[in-house]
């Protein structure tokens, strides 16, 4: 992929358009609370009505489609890419593969179809996440015995490394970083606003595919309070470590979604009439201090800025899993990025974490918010999406929006 910009106009030194990776479409499913809304349908369910969209969307027949490689993290297996692609109609010659790398499942699968696409041969592939948290099989492992023991989680690392829950994790970041329980209650307060303005103004319109729920069409996020304020905040206890600043409202909450995009050449988005697109410049991901998992997202865009010789004030839009509060603020000021800057509509704290979907979903608010804000001016934009995971590692995706 492209290493150096050759100018802010969208324009890519020295890239060869038919293996330069760029995303033409992305879309994704209303973000709904587990057990609620979506709790009925499974994670093929809450999928393949995206990958129909998106073939549409594009105008290429279903049979065009190289691959369909999807993010999942705590599914029942058998390859949801695979279910989901014949699901949606496409035919039994397309493939499927699925990707886990937990939280950071649905980035790094569109990280992988990016790379296909510039190692040549010109494909198109359908890209993503998705998790039914709601329909997630009971887990256990089979003892000597033959009994059950059944688990919440599986383990992420061995023992010796420290093996925290995430709550645990997120409560590490903030003691080693100095987050204070007030200031994520700023943040987390500020992601309900500002997703409640979003939803009132219809800015995620555009980007939803509705399901049909058990009891009704869902066509919006059910997350969002607009009733929020500071006060309430302030009388969360601790959720995960006697005394902690880490709280169930400065926590995201479990969510079932679903999120999706067309990854493809330059020169093929070119002949297909694309009028836009979403450069991806690089991906990166890097591995840290499992006791300090929120931190990875920092690391892997450190490392993908440095390898481009670019500043984070060079960024324009940035879009960040925000989990816990903690990490989204300690991420952000390590890599110098204002918080004010960043997830402009609200993020996971207000709209929900589906796992495997979320990676995906950073990348879908990104396109639309580089539509919203740079399309009309006629300029380009460098966008960045990062997310921490689970095992102490995290994944981000360098993009840049132009006119095609």
């Amino acid at each position: 992929m492209a290493k150096s910009l050759s100018n802010r106009s969208g324009l890519l030194s020295g890239s060869d358009e038919a293996r330069q990776p760029v995303i033409i479409a992305a879309l994704r499913s209303p973000i709904c609370r587990a057990n609620g809304q979506l709790k009925s349908l499974r994670a093929p369910d809450l999928l393949a009505p995206l990958l129909e969209s998106l073939v549409e969307a594009v105008g290429v027949e279903p049979g065009d489609v190289e691959d369909v490689i999807m993010g999942n993290a705590v599914g029942g297996g058998g390859n949801v890419a695979r279910f989901a692609a014949l699901q949606a109609g496409l035919p039994i010659s397309v493939p499927g593969i699925t990707v886990d790398r937990q939280c950071g499942s649905g980035l790094d699968a569109i990280a992988l179809a990016s790379r296909l696409v510039a190692a040549g041969g010109d494909p198109l592939f359908l890209a993503g996440g998705v998790e039914s948290i709601s329909t997630a099989p009971v887990r256990a492992n089979r003892s000597d015995d033959g009994g059950l023991d059944f688990y919440s989680r599986a383990s992420f690392v061995p023992q010796r490394f420290g093996d925290p829950d995430m709550g645990v994790a997120a409560e590490n970041v903030a003691r080693q970083f100095g987050v204070t329980r007030q200031r994520q209650d700023e943040y987390a307060l500020r992601s309900h606003h500002r997703a409640v303005e979003a939803a009132r103004t219809g800015v995620f319109a555009e980007e939803i595919v509705p399901l049909q729920g058990k009891e009704k069409l869902v066509d919006s996020d059910d997350g969002p309070r607009a009733s929020l304020r500071a006060p309430l905040m302030a009388r969360f206890p601790a959720a995960f470590v006697a005394g902690g600043s880490v709280t169930a409202a400065n926590s995201c909450f479990d969510a079932d979604a679903a999120s999706a995009v067309v990854v493809t050449s330059l020169k093929r988005a070119r002949a297909l009439g694309a009028v836009d697109g979403m450069v991806v410049l690089g991906c990166h991901t890097a591995g840290v201090d499992p006791e300090l998992l929120g931190i990875g997202a920092a690391h892997a865009a450190q490392g993908l800025l440095e390898r481009h010789a670019l500043a984070a004030a060079e960024i324009d839009l940035v879009e960040f899993n925000e989990a816990f509060a903690s990490q989204a603020i300690a991420c952000l000021e390590y890599l110098g990025v204002d918080p004010q800057k960043a997830n402009l509509d609200g993020g996971a704290l207000a709209l929900g974490h589906g796992y495997g979907a979320s990676g995906a979903v950073l990348v879908t608010r990104l396109m639309a918010q580089a539509r919203r804000s740079h399309a009309l001016r006629g300029e380009s934009a460098l966008a960045l999406a990062m997310i921490s995971i689970a095992g102490g590692m995290g994944t981000a995706a360098l993009l840049q929006y132009i006119r095609l």
